[in-house]
């Protein structure tokens, strides 16, 4: 879940690339500012608060990984103290981008690794309930046992077996 800065920073880049017509080029920029400050030792100096802004905001300029406006956006970043939150902000832009052109993000999890076929036809089914183009990314999480957990938007949807044995604990719990 992003944090409210990362949500403003993703607003406010995402309405600025829909007023010039440059989703696809921001998100280039911003999976650019991503893989920067996924590197460790750059994102260690970068956030360092021991190293002067002036002397970061160099590093920045120096590599000319970025075009003018890529610079601009991780500047703001350096100075606002919020590099660590670069993956918060693409994740954020992408779910907007998503939401305009209509599409839904779903998180299938299940205790073990899906197929793309499986994730496929989850997508598909989803997609034909809902009436929206659905993007499925799964993750594997063993201590719900079996079954699926289906989030997408604000609807879960709870098949595992982890939480039917917990109804089933409830149930015989109460008829005591």
């Amino acid at each position: 879940m992003a944090t409210a800065a990362a949500k403003r920073y993703a607003r406010a880049v995402f309405e600025l690339a829909s007023a010039d017509g440059q989703i696809e080029e921001w998100r280039r920029r911003l999976q650019t500012i991503r893989d920067m400050t996924s590197d460790a030792a750059a994102a260690a100096v970068l956030e360092n608060p021991t190293i002067p802004v002036a002397q970061r905001l160099d590093l920045i300029d120096a590599p000319k990984f970025l075009d003018r406006e890529g610079t601009n956006l991780m500047r703001l970043l350096v100075e606002g103290r919020h590099v660590h939150r670069a993956t918060e902000i693409l994740d954020e832009y992408e779910r907007l981008v998503d939401e305009s052109e209509g599409r839904v993000r779903a998180t299938v999890t299940a205790a073990v690794e899906l197929s793309n076929e499986e994730r496929e036809l989850i997508g598909e089914r989803l997609s034909k309930q809902i009436g929206k183009e659905v993007r499925v990314t799964a993750q594997v999480d063993r201590g719900i046992l079996g079954g699926l957990r289906l989030q997408y938007g604000d609807h879960l949807v709870d098949a595992s077996v982890a939480t039917r044995l917990q109804q089933l604990r409830r149930i015989l719990a109460g008829a005591t």
